[in-house]
């Protein structure tokens, strides 16, 4: 079989790897092939906001799960990534929280000045458009749509007037003034989902010079001596490969792209003999440095105007007919921003609302209306691994994030305090009148002390908020994986651009800045194309 040859392969098509391969493509004499292990995007749940969930543990899924977390009474963690066009920007909430300017510019301490927030700015620009925009640190003409909700419950408006009640402001999403709470803006156009690959891929998939191929999951990057020159992939249960005259850009985010590294001979050597795997480049941070966002929810009773009837066929015909109701809710509907300690310079602690009981992930129903307040850990200490569980890439990697690991206890601690928080807001005025507070999760809890009832829902409800980072962190130290141009270090002709660069976890939610990444990636390309 002839190997085909490219100037560029782009492996994965989520956030970032839809933004490369679009704007490598811009140029007619480049040709790209980008290669995605799962399929297409083209499923009525993937269009339709409310049923994110129903993708989890399906097809279009990854389907992960964590080690046991001994600070999580050994619980195994359920981690979705989407395997599909868009990548998890197919699969999420649809959140678009971009990060605080202070985030990027912790960025551009360790990565050089090209990664701070004046510099990333432009960037962002480039991404969003933002409906109903007004200033000049917004998007108006971008590439991904950020809208309002269109049909939100009255139940998000009365928890904004609970924040207002515990002295908490009510803030422009995405602007300057970080501690309060918001509407969620959503990326979605019209009430449907709006992911990567709708901003990108579709208007560049009628370019000559772009292939794209799903059900393709690579496997290997090919070497000649220290050089990338290729990818090595299955698709149809063959293996084949594909060859790239300029670079390899891996973009399959925090978990498959330092597995795949390391299969490909990058990593720490000890590790790599292991498996039996030849060393390339002695590397010992990939898959290391994992961090995450923790959420813990507090579930309690609502009588009425949640989403509990959202799958009413009533809701269906609504949302098909005119994009409205129920469906279009991306269910978490509100959030916001608290110290956890008053002398933190910025907060450690996002509040999340859904008008909806959110359980287990939304793998599981609750039979009436209630209501979702929950505390995510923004900036955890903890870190934790991603790593090899054999030479076989069709093999699951071992997930280890070590929740609430770190020594001095101060997840843990900030945690508990936001739970605090959320038992503040439901304690309000404003809540009593749509909830009898009667608890759903924890369950059996409403006889218990709020530090005990805290404890348990960490314990026994904890999960991830879907934002692990750090696996391939870029920097201008030795150690780091990859240089402040994402090159990796130790090899030529290869690139990471996906969250696993992201040398620290921001306080927003990953999608937008991963989206920049890819941004960046193409335009850094084209520079060195012009050296």
């Amino acid at each position: 079989m002839d190997v085909r040859t490219y100037d560029f392969i782009v492996v994965g098509a989520g956030s970032a790897g839809s933004a490369v391969a679009s704007r490598l493509s811009e140029n007619p004499e480049h040709t790209v092939l980008l290669l995605e292990a799962g399929a297409s995007d083209d499923k009525l749940e993937i269009r339709i906001p409310a049923a994110f969930s129903k993708m989890f543990r399906s097809a279009l899924d990854w389907n992960y799960d964590t080690e046991p977390q001994p600070q999580l009474n050994d619980r195994r963690i359920y981690w979705p990534r989407g395997k599909m066009l868009g990548g998890t920007s197919s699969i999420n909430a649809m959140m678009w929280i971009r990060g605080f300017p202070e985030d990027f510019d912790q960025w551009a301490e360790v990565a050089g000045a090209s990664w701070s927030w004046e510099s990333l700015l432009p960037y962002f620009l480039e991404v969003e458009k933002v409906q109903d925009a007004s200033d000049a640190e917004t998007g108006t003409e971008g590439a991904i749509s950020v809208e309002a909700q269109r049909s939100p419950r009255s139940s998000t408006a009365v928890f904004l007037e609970a924040a207002r009640e515990i002295g908490l402001k009510v803030v422009p999403a995405n602007g300057r003034v970080h501690d309060g709470v918001s509407r969620t803006m959503v990326s979605q156009h019209r009430g449907a989902r709006f992911s990567a690959a709708d901003g990108y891929l579709k208007p560049a998939r009628r370019r000559r010079n772009l292939t794209v191929q799903t059900g393709s999951h690579a496997t290997r990057v090919l070497f000649d001596g220290t050089r990338a020159v290729g990818v090595e992939y299955v698709r149809d249960g063959v293996s084949t490969s594909a060859r790239a005259d300029r670079e390899v850009i891996l973009c399959g985010g925090s978990i498959n792209t330092p597995q795949l590294l390391m299969l490909s001979g990058i990593g720490d050597r000890d590790e790599l003999t292991v498996h039996g795997i030849p060393v390339i480049a002695h590397s010992p941070e990939v898959g290391k440095n994992l961090k995450d966002h923790l959420v813990s929810g507090l579930i309690i009773d609502a009588h009425d105007d949640t989403l509990f009837a959202a799958e009413r066929f009533g809701q269906l015909a609504k949302y098909l007919l005119a994009r409205r109701g129920m469906l279009t809710s991306n269910v978490a509907e509100a959030y916001g921003y608290v110290k956890s300690d008053p002398s933190l310079s910025l907060p450690d602690i996002e509040l999340i609302f859904a008008p909806v009981a959110f359980i287990d992930q939304g793998l599981a129903t609750h039979d009436a209306h209630g209501l979702t307040i929950g505390a995510i850990l923004s900036q955890p200490h903890s870190s934790g691994t991603v790593s090899l569980s054999s030479a076989n890439p069709l093999d699951k990697p071992v997930i280890d994030p070590r929740y609430l690991t770190d020594p001095e206890g101060r997840d843990r601690a900030a945690l508990m305090t936001g739970l605090g928080v959320c038992e503040d807001l439901i304690a309000t005025e404003a809540i009593g009148r749509i909830s009898g507070r009667r608890f759903i999760r924890p369950e059996n809890s409403d006889g218990m002390t709020r530090p005990e009832r805290d404890a348990l829902a960490i314990n026994e409800y904890a999960h991830t908020l879907y934002h692990p980072v750090g696996t391939a962190r870029m920097g201008t130290d030795a150690a780091s994986v990859v240089d402040e141009n994402l090159l990796v270090r130790g090899v030529e002709g290869l690139r990471v651009a996906d969250a696993s660069v992201m040398p620290t976890l921001i306080h927003g939610h990953t999608n937008a800045a991963a989206i920049v990444i890819g941004e960046r990636v193409a335009d850094l390309i084209g520079q060195a194309a012009l050296v």
